[in-house]
């Protein structure tokens, strides 16, 4: 932010001109504080207590409700006291935030210079200055005076035909004289004379003439409206007067607050209208994204002075790469009224719309990643802001037997022939990447720019998970096995570990499955997917089968029963899925009763004892062949269709993989009707509840989740540094199969390792947390929690080229917020300004927020700006 005096400064037309006439209101206590320090240089007249009491004609609880729907214009009578603004100690502090102060231009410029000299701050031996935010909350309010002879009182109304909508709104609650007392000090004399000159008018023998207004402008000043916390997200619902806030007062649910200085504050969400930077920007239609990452830029230091001038000069018209400026003037005209004073919140319908035309993916008004608007933001301005209109022809000599310092500076060189503007002065830096071929050892060094930082987030190495594995041959229940695999790795790994865990004999496999409402919703057959899009809620399968007649195919049996249910007063029967399917290879089972005896293998752990004998195994044998005697007498009687309450106790069908078609019934004596090569056979097996009531098929019906949290023990919050994601991003890595490096040696592509390390830092520093991760299957967001520094973070150790550079450290001034889930998540953004205060920026919400509250596992994108030697500077 461009620091400013208050002799530069233009608000308001101009109010700090000589010779300024006009009457300013202002908190008591912010003009107290200057008076008591300024004495012998303020001229301080004695002042005049008035107390505001309800206006005879026109009084009531419903006063502000009546002058804002009926057009009614809110009156008071102010009464004269009988002491002065020197004598009474204990009313110097306005310790009800009620009172306020009128004074003349003069005075209010004096107290206002007093107030932003007393901002200079000594912090290690360096100043800073006050923001320019003290100059701009300014706006004009008219007030209708009236002399009350018979009472030597004041009447006043404030007419809406005489003021702006939102200045009228803002003075029916400052002036509401329900709530609490109102007392306002005159030290401009203005009221003095107006009933002096009023007297004199009047002649001693004449009849009481009726009252006659006069109008009088005041010029508010540090005041701003106080709204109601959004969403229960803020801590605090009011303002908290302490040693660091100013006046504030409570009217019937809204506030007005004075003059607050010196550092954060614990307040509610408000909207500071006034203040110059402190502007919203409405939500068009998830548009937070933007909103988040359009606050940050707006308060980039060099950035905002660049775009607040005129920059029309380097706009670059003839860039092919560029828009023909038209998204820098976008984006310079939204600048611009953010930092106009008294600006409220604003809709970006217009850079929206070029946005949307230039990048078409962010058209529409669907969520999208703030870090990827910045991204492409950053780059058009840039190309917009050109200030190269013809790019030359480089070419990067061999840097053999040549010092690293000579090569990058030969890079940068380069860089900035072809790319020069506002962007690159402030947010381009350089890196070094070093390739070696693990073949012949080739090493190949780059020295490349770049605009942000994307640093992964590291996290725990292992995971837990809990697999359920169901046999195949009909001798065991299903077991659930909790084994440990790597946090990053592969189902190869899961399956691996599960073989290790379930004793799996050489002749055997594992499929694995992910089970949904008793439905297989996914084959985990490629041992590269990856483990993490498996979440901690999914319940998995791994179905043990041979591992010699893969070429066999599978036979999956799902299973229904029918449910009553009453509807709209009448019973009702529906057929409902239960249980997790079973599966087994189909073998030479080839006509319906052969399958029925598959099927009642598969069911045999299940089977309930009978009452009146002990199971062996003659019983087993008896027990299949006496169901497939009942099936086949079952089928052969003429059955109505699959949704008729037949006597058969088991049905069969052909269905598809979710078992909701009926394609045909299986008959115990008819061959299957396979057609082609068939991979899986679905068979939906119909029961009925006598069947249901001799199996215990809780077994199949209870799936533990990969991981289920204690309801007691809460798992820790992973925590990892700055650094930590740092080094991380900088260690040495081999590329990817699909990265992969051509060696000019070995003249073909190799699997090369790569190091990066620092090189030239910027003067702004992005730093983006890669919290989402995005797969064919489901996207996913790390919660970790990052501990960024917010006044001194240090890269010195991670620059080994030092020689002729700037400072290496850094101060947060902005971040960018995400929270929630993927996909239905909210940005917000935090701003500091204005010295070491915090704002949050929730679309069109403004307010302040304590430093403490900065770090959270919200943190997205972080904005960085360079401190001179370390030391902390403010804007």
């Amino acid at each position: 932010m461009a620091e400013t005096t208050v002799e530069d400064s233009d608000v308001t037309q101009n109010p700090l001109s000589d010779g300024d006439q006009r009457v300013y209101f202002v908190p008591y206590r912010w003009w107290k504080e200057a008076q008591d320090s300024l004495i012998g240089v303020l001229d301080a007249k004695e002042g005049t207590l008035y107390t505001a009491s309800p206006a005879s004609f026109y009084a009531g609880p419903m006063k502000i409700i009546n002058s804002i729907l009926f057009n009614s214009d809110p009156a008071f009578n102010l009464r004269r006291e009988d002491c002065n603004g020197q004598s009474n100690g204990q009313n110097d502090v306005g310790v009800s935030g009620r009172e306020f102060a009128l004074v003349t231009g003069e005075m209010w410029l004096q107290a206002l210079k007093w107030h932003s000299d007393s901002k200079v701050a000594v912090k290690n031996g360096r100043k800073f200055s006050a923001a320019e935010a003290d100059m701009s909350d300014v706006y004009p309010l008219q007030l209708r005076l009236s002399v009350l002879r018979e009472t030597d009182s004041l009447g006043v109304r404030i007419s809406k035909k005489d003021n702006a909508v939102e200045f009228f709104r803002r003075a029916c609650k400052i002036f509401n004289v329900e709530s609490e007392v109102l007392r306002i000090w005159d030290f401009s004399g203005q009221t003095t004379l107006f009933l002096i000159n009023d007297r004199n008018k009047l002649p001693k023998d004449s009849q009481k003439q009726p009252d006659q207004e006069i109008l009088l402008e005041l010029q508010v000043y540090g005041l701003s409206d106080l709204m109601k916390c959004r969403e229960g997200r803020k801590d605090e619902t009011t303002v908290q007067q302490d040693s660091n806030c100013g006046a504030s007062l409570m009217m019937k649910g809204s506030s007005v607050n004075g003059f607050i200085r010196n550092g954060p504050t614990s307040c509610g969400s408000y909207s500071e209208s006034g203040s110059l930077g402190l502007t919203g920007l409405q939500n068009l239609g998830n548009t937070c994204f933007m909103n988040s990452a359009l606050q940050c830029l707006a308060h980039t230091p060099k950035l905002v002075d660049y775009f607040l001038g005129d920059y029309s000069s380097e706009i670059n018209h003839e860039n092919p790469l560029g828009m023909d400026g038209e998204l820098a003037l976008a984006f310079g005209d939204l600048l611009r009224k953010l930092w106009a004073p008294g600006a409220t919140a604003l809709p970006p319908r217009l850079f929206k719309s070029k946005l949307a035309r230039f990048a078409p993916q962010f058209s529409g008004f669907s969520q999208h990643d703030s870090q990827e608007l910045l991204a492409f933001l950053l780059d058009g301005l840039h190309e917009d802001l050109n200030r190269v209109k013809c790019k030359p022809y480089t070419e990067v000599k061999d840097g053999e037997n040549r010092s690293d310092e000579e090569v990058a500076d030969e890079y940068w060189r380069n860089h900035l022939a072809r790319n020069d503007s506002i962007v690159v002065d402030v947010c381009q830096g350089q890196y070094k990447s070093t390739l070696v071929c693990p073949v012949c050892k080739k090493v190949s060094v780059t020295f490349d720019p770049f605009m942000y930082l994307s640093l992964p987030l590291p996290s725990r190495m292992t995971r837990s998970m809990t697999v359920t594995v169901v046999g195949t041959d009909g001798n065991s229940k299903p077991l659930p096995y909790t084994v440990t695999v790597p946090k990053n790795g592969k189902c190869a790994d899961l399956v691996q570990a599960l073989s290790t865990a379930c004793s799996l004999e050489v002749d055997e496999t594992l499929l694995m499955v992910e089970i949904y409402n008793n439905h297989i919703i996914r084959y985990l057959e490629e041992p590269g997917d990856l483990l993490s899009l498996i979440r901690d809620g999914d319940r998995l399968v791994a179905y043990r089968l041979p591992k010699d007649i893969e070429k066999v195919p599978l036979i999956l049996f799902m299973h229904q029963r029918l449910e009553e249910q009453y509807f709209c007063g009448k019973l009702t029967s529906s057929w409902k899925e239960f249980a997790i399917p079973l599966a087994t290879r189909l073998g030479d089972h080839n006509n319906g009763s052969e399958i029925c005896e598959l099927y009642l293998r598969l069911l045999n752990p299940f089977l309930l004892p009978a009452k009146s004998t002990v199971k062996n195994s003659d019983t087993i044998e008896d027990t299949a062949t006496g169901e497939t005697r009942n099936m086949e007498e079952a089928i052969s009687t003429d059955a109505k269709g699959f949704d008729s309450h037949s006597d058969a106790e088991l049905q069969f069908y052909l269905t598809d993989d979710k078992g909701s078609v009926k394609d045909s019934k299986i008959l115990m004596n008819d061959p299957l009707k396979l057609t082609g090569l068939t991979k899986r056979l679905n068979v939906l097996v119909c029961w009925s509840d006598k069947k249901i009531k001799q199996y215990d098929i809780s077994p199949l019906s209870s799936l533990p989740e990969i991981f289920k949290s204690s309801f007691f023990v809460k798992r820790s919050e992973e925590s990892v540094s700055l650094y930590n994601c740092l080094e991380a991003f900088l260690k040495e890595e081999p590329l990817g199969p699909e990265d992969m490096w051509y060696c000019p040696v070995c003249k073909k592509h190799c699997q090369a390792s790569k190091k990066l390390d620092l090189w030239r830092l910027p003067e702004i520093l992005v730093i983006h947390l890669k919290r989402f991760s995005y797969s064919r299957f489901m996207k996913n967001k790390l919660e970790t929690f990052v501990d960024f520094p917010i006044t001194d973070l240090d890269l010195s150790t991670y620059i080994p080229h030092r020689k002729g550079q700037s400072s290496n450290c850094y101060m947060l001034y902005a971040a960018s917020n995400h929270y929630g889930s993927m996909g239905g998540g909210h940005y917000t953004a935090f701003v500091r300004h204005g010295g070491d205060r915090w704002y949050d920026f929730d679309d069109s919400h403004v307010s302040p927020i304590s430093g403490d509250k900065i770090k959270s596992s919200a943190a997205y994108v972080l904005f960085y700006r360079r401190t001179s030697d370390g030391l902390q500077t403010a804007e």
